[in-house]
């Protein structure tokens, strides 16, 4: 199929982009912490089972391979939702998606400051730099009060992505070549029971479950579609486009985001949202503008081989 990879690019835009809206429908039912627990016994279970399908170790064997599955779990799974479904409750879907999206602009900031091969040039501190004035711009803060729910809200959203991001690049530090749909089960079961720990640590419970219909659609999207599809097409997506093509799903679930965050929740996004949103992926450009550049001239050599 000529287009299979615009069309599989779009359907994992549209899956992630969506679960920011079925994470705020579903807050209405679920305490946030057990609902992103919830979202993980069952997605890593599925997880589980495709790796043992598709791979020839299912599971961590050394100690190294271990190490990878606790940062996995811990950092990109455990801390990223648990901040994020927390952090939801006070914005909307398309402005945790907006923050989310500047993941891989922390990312490289967090690279350049642990691993030793990378550097950070003026203008990469400027893409930085100006990531950091999108989040500020779009959470647009009361001076005489920065600790309205909103803002604290929005702080929590940016921890998750932090959280995300510091993963990210701490599995890249570990030496251990595990396949990445085994590391990713393993990190989702370890993480989905250190968010039932502090689950439990906030008082939470499943008797605070309001188990309506709603409240089940909204689960099993976010286990079906967007967590168990979601994953299989961006395995398939990483091993034809690469990371750097694969990371602009994070600026196109926010727009999905924002229209089905308009369509179900009837969300608006405002002013501050579009130039916070414009100003990380700005600064985003600035950073990754080498790698952008040589992805530029690859498609244009295949487009003329085409020819």
């Amino acid at each position: 199929m000529r287009y299979r990879n615009l069309v599989l690019f779009l359907a994992l835009a549209v899956a992630w982009g969506s679960a920011f809206t079925a994470i705020k429908a579903g807050l209405e039912f679920f305490p946030p912490v057990l609902f992103a627990a919830f979202r993980y016994d069952a997605a890593g279970v599925l997880m589980l089972a495709y790796a043992v399908y598709a791979t020839d170790q299912w599971r961590p064997v050394s100690r190294q391979e271990w190490y990878l599955v606790g940062v996995g779990g811990l950092l990109l799974i455990a801390a990223y939702h648990a901040f994020l479904f927390v952090g939801e409750q006070g914005t909307t879907s398309a402005a945790a998606a907006i923050i989310v999206s500047l993941s891989p602009v922390l990312t490289t900031g967090f690279a350049r400051g642990l691993l030793p091969d990378e550097r950070l040039t003026a203008l990469g501190i400027a893409g930085l730099l100006l990531g950091f004035a999108g989040v500020v711009v779009l959470s647009n803060p009361d001076p005489s009060n920065l600790v309205t729910r909103s803002t604290v809200s929005q702080l929590l959203v940016f921890l998750a992505a932090a959280s995300f991001a510091l993963g990210s690049v701490l599995t890249r530090r570990i030496d251990a070549d595990l396949p990445i749909e085994t590391m990713e089960a393993w990190s989702m079961l370890l993480g989905a029971v250190l968010m039932h720990v502090v689950s439990r640590l906030l008082g939470e419970s499943v008797a605070g479950v309001e188990w309506t219909a709603d409240a089940v659609l909204a689960l099993a999207y976010l286990v079906v579609v967007a967590s168990a599809l979601g994953f299989l097409v961006y395995f398939d997506l990483l091993e034809r486009l690469g990371p750097i093509e694969i990371n602009f799903v994070s600026y196109a679930a926010p727009v999905v985001a924002a229209v089905t965050g308009f369509l179900v929740l009837q969300e608006t996004p405002s002013v501050f949202t579009v130039a916070g949103f414009t100003l990380i992926v700005i600064g985003f450009a600035l950073l990754k503008r080498d790698a952008l550049r040589d992805e530029v001239r690859s498609i244009r050599r295949s487009i003329g081989t085409r020819d």
